[in-house]
């Protein structure tokens, strides 16, 4: 069975490794130039690096769909530049899963492939999509929703170590971003992360720099360009979340419950 996801941040890779470890082929599609934080457990650096490990997983850049049918044949994960949902024809997926997290549907239809599976907020179970899984931190972190929407954007992190909204870097202001320190380095309130334009952003926790943005990227001010984690445990930069995994488990039962019903009509 081929699914086809849509994003390959550090949700979009907890879902790709829970249905890859069940045994299904996965293909992936991002930005030419991606913007995930927490670059260390993301498959878009495939298209960066050429190739990228998460845990156990390899994933490799494909440069077209022909490309992902050999990167499958060697039991690994392609991602393609695809940012219109273009190459979906040419893989024919038995499931489609939109996990770009853009907060809001960026084009994603229900008769894309056979099962249509929308990630966090901004989709219509039953009218842009066939279910929606919950991606916000709490007790209904990862259900899978049939009727109705996940619950909207709230534009505040999850708690994390005590820490919500303190733990997350955000560009000072308009401009080129400059990396200053690297994914896992230990940090405290005040440390300047990176600079934009000569603008410092600054650390207000203490904690590990699980994700930041990579060296020239364009920002806007008040885009997320980082994040520290103050729990201070390094081996977390390099594991996929506890909430990648819970939502990668929503979608992997979605696949399952409507693949059954598809087979049963």
């Amino acid at each position: 069975m081929r699914i086809f996801i849509r994003g390959a941040g550090d949700i979009a890779t907890g879902i790709a490794l829970r249905l890859h470890r069940s045994g299904f082929q996965v293909a992936m599609a991002d930005l030419a130039h991606p913007t995930a934080i927490r670059r260390t457990v993301c498959f878009s650096q495939a298209i960066v690096l050429g190739e990228t490990r998460v845990e156990d997983v390899t994933a490799r850049f494909a440069a077209d769909p022909m490309q992902a049918e050999v990167i499958w044949s060697a039991g690994e994960i392609p991602v393609l530049i695809d940012p219109d949902n273009r190459c979906k024809d040419a893989l024919q997926p038995d499931a489609l899963v939109d996990a770009i997290l853009a907060k809001r549907n960026l084009g994603t239809k229900i008769t894309d492939a056979p099962v249509v599976i929308g990630v966090g907020p901004g989709f219509q179970a039953g009218e842009d999509c066939h279910a929606a899984v919950e991606t916000m931190r709490g007790h209904t972190l990862g259900r899978v929703i049939y009727q109705g929407s996940p619950i909207p954007n709230t534009n505040i992190p999850g708690l994390i170590g005590g820490f919500a909204g303190e733990r997350v870097l955000r560009a000072p202001c308009d401009g080129v971003f400059h990396q200053m320190l690297e994914i896992g380095a230990v940090v405290k309130s005040g440390d300047i992360a990176a600079t934009v334009n000569g603008q410092p952003m600054r650390c207000t926790i203490g904690g590990v720099l699980r994700g930041i943005l990579p060296e020239g990227t364009p920002v806007h001010a008040g885009m997320k360009s980082g994040d520290v984690d103050p729990r201070c445990k390094v081996e977390y930069c390099y594991s996929t979340s506890d909430k990648a995994l819970a939502v990668g488990g929503g979608v992997l039962e979605a696949i399952l419950c409507l693949s059954g019903r598809l087979k049963e009509n």
